[in-house]
């Protein structure tokens, strides 16, 4: 670090040491697959990025409902910036690593160590950044040494998503014990996408066979629907520079879907959820074999919160369905769900 900074730093306490989390709780833990697991408190760091204030509110919105339901709420951290939205594979290429450091600059101004987020992709960015600049000291340095108008990144903020959150510290047996409105017989298809499960090393899940939101669904009531596209790409970024293969590839998956029997599709990435909704092209067969009034024109694209919400008992105008681009309330109100 550049010898003037680290005098700055050293008189206005910069690198003081990092304040303890929390006074009472259960100590950290490794959890099965390798999350650490801190404290039991039920104020927790969250990281909403951009998307979430913008057009995927409902899952925003819908995950503080259901946390609060849980004994949990999502502390927005404060001075938050993009996460960076892709993650650089370059290993020279330090700049691109900034925007999610500072994010991580911010949780350990708080005192904390590990750090909530919703969106995929944003999971994906800040856990990989977090684990790049932490394994080479030398890297990290640099890093620091950039952000000269900020504290120096020390490390040890854990990355979670909320799926480990209800996995690992909640657990889906208390989650299925606070359950009020069942959802029986929802035939749900599980939708990873890309960012949840890879690489491994950030991977939330088995890459080739996850089962974390199979399940939560069961947890829920509902029947989850495998279906051998649920990890496969959905086109991503493609959707804006060669929209035809972003929408050969939700015609793949959506299709796939369909013919295992599902109803609804859950996913926990907003693009995901945008391409599956905005390039599903129904043929005149799928109409035919699909008569709903629901399906027939598309098969509704939902957060997992959404559900998740909606099982716990949260009123409809939390869950956000008004703006989904196939609106799920008529099926769900045939099952008399809303």
């Amino acid at each position: 670090m550049d010898e003037r900074k680290r005098e700055e730093k050293l008189k206005s306490g910069g690198d003081a040491p990092m304040r303890a989390a929390s006074t009472s709780g259960p100590e950290s833990r490794i959890t099965d697959n390798g999350s650490r697991i801190t404290g039991n408190g039920s104020r927790i760091p969250y990281f909403p990025g951009c998307a979430l204030k913008d057009q995927a509110w409902a899952f925003e919105e819908s995950a503080r409902a259901a946390m609060e339901r849980l004994g949990y709420e999502l502390a927005e951290l404060p001075r938050w910036n993009c996460c960076g939205t892709v993650y650089s594979l370059a290993t020279d290429d330090l700049m691109r690593h900034l925007g999610p450091v500072r994010n991580l600059v911010r949780v350990q101004e708080l005192g904390e160590t590990r750090l909530v987020t919703l969106c995929a992709m944003c999971y994906n960015t800040l856990a990989r950044s977090a684990r790049f600049v932490e394994a080479d000291p030398e890297r990290l340095e640099r890093i620091n040494a950039f952000m000269d108008e900020e504290e120096d990144f020390r490390g040890g903020v854990e990355v979670l998503h909320l799926l480990q959150l209800l996995r690992d510290e909640i657990g889906f047996e208390a989650i299925e014990a606070k359950v009020k409105r069942p959802l029986s017989g929802l035939k749900v298809a599980p939708y990873y996408g890309c960012m949840l499960l890879r690489p491994r090393e950030v991977g939330i899940d088995a890459p080739d066979s996850p089962g974390v939101l199979e399940a939560l669904l069961s947890a829920l009531g509902a029947e989850p629907v495998d279906f051998p596209q649920k990890a496969e790409c959905c086109g991503a970024y493609q959707t804006v520079s060669n929209p035809e293969i972003a929408r050969e590839r939700v015609q793949g998956i959506v299709s796939a879907a369909r013919r295992a029997g599902a109803e609804l599709i859950a996913t926990s990435c907003p693009l995901c959820q945008f391409n599956l909704e905005t390039h599903q092209v129904m043929t005149n067969g799928d109409q035919a074999r699909h008569p709903s009034p629901v399906t027939r024109h598309g098969i509704p694209v939902l957060y997992f919160t959404q559900l998740l919400a909606l099982a716990l008992g949260v009123p409809e105008d939390k869950l956000g369905f008004a703006g989904l681009r196939f609106d799920p309330r008529l099926l769900l109100s045939e099952r008399e769900l809303v």
